[in-house]
């Protein structure tokens, strides 16, 4: 498998990016060590999670994704092989949010205390703070990366406007952002490309596209708004039920039976092919699904079906 750079920051990942979202959520410990182990035995060296993963679920304390990776690291004695990446800033109770110099710290110690890890590989604000100035965010992401806390600081959720400005406010003791965490799909491009992407390609910023299969949606799995129902995805998923993507699930089809392959495969393979992509974040709640996701690693779409898929 041949890695890729994750931007600026030296850092070497496999072409996909686990990520963590479901480790607590829709799949238990057990099986969630089990997808831990068959990624890292087919050369996935990078998971993406959050401290608020899984507080949105019923009876959810945040943190739940985090704990559940750590205990494996420990357990697997895996943490130098590992690059991780989690996220801080988002609501976790009461006057624990943001990315000011008071509460980000201590959300990382937190963060270090779940995943039983000395430092962070790759440190995101989880989205932009209209609270806080940038310059005081960069500038605790700088602290922590003094210390050792994290190695590098990085943004999710970020606008053009919103990553343009933290940019050019690095510097002078302040950290800059190597890596963008953007939603990022077949099915929904427009955020990304245009600005963020011209942003991104033109500071070296690495970027790690979540929502790679659309919540779901491209792996051809749904085909009706009524197979939603009752699905933990189902606010996520249903958006995109729109006449432009079901057609574009049709050419997705299409491009697969020449391949042999699944709309997941090849949904993947093409943000793959994208110039300005690290690697997409994917999760898996099974084993029959992650080993469905791997084998985009050896789909190579031809110039037919690129063409094809820009409709």
């Amino acid at each position: 498998m041949q890695m890729r750079r994750l931007g600026a920051t030296g850092i070497d990942i496999a072409p996909l990016v686990l990520g963590g979202n479901v480790f607590g959520w829709t799949i238990d410990r057990e099986t969630s060590f089990a997808i831990l182990d068959a990624a890292l035995e087919a050369g996935i060296n990078a998971i993406d999670t959050a401290d608020v993963y899984n507080i949105f679920r019923p009876g959810g304390q945040g943190g739940e994704s985090e704990t559940i990776i750590g205990e494996w690291m420990k357990d697997r004695g895996v943490r130098d092989r590992m690059v991780i990446i989690t996220k801080g800033g988002l609501p976790m109770g009461p006057g624990l949010q943001g990315l000011g110099r008071d509460y980000l710290p201590r959300a990382c110690e937190a963060s270090l205390r779940r995943l039983q890890t000395d430092y962070i590989d790759i440190y995101m604000a989880h989205q932009a703070d209209p609270a806080t100035p940038i310059e005081e965010t960069l500038e605790t992401f700088q602290t922590l990366i003094d210390a050792g806390k994290a190695r590098h600081a990085a943004a999710s959720n970020y606008t053009a406007e919103q990553l343009e400005a933290a940019l050019a406010a690095a510097g002078d003791g302040r950290a800059r952002y190597a890596v963008l965490e953007p939603g990022y799909n077949l099915a929904d491009r427009a955020d990304y490309e245009g600005e963020v992407e011209r942003i991104c390609v033109e500071n070296g910023v690495g970027v790690i596209p979540f929502f790679a299969l659309a919540s779901g949606f491209l792996t051809g799995k749904y085909r009706d708004r009524d197979q939603l129902k009752g699905n933990a995805r189902e606010m996520l998923t249903a958006k995109y039920f729109t006449e432009r993507n079901l057609a574009l699930l049709a050419v997705i089809d299409r491009v697969a039976a020449r391949h042999d392959a699944t709309p997941a495969q090849v949904s993947l393979a093409w943000l793959m092919t994208r110039p300005s992509v690290t690697a997409p974040i994917v999760s898996a709640t099974s084993l029959t699904q992650l080993d469905d996701i791997l084998k985009s690693l050896q789909l190579e779409l031809t110039a037919q079906d690129l063409a094809d898929l820009e409709m």
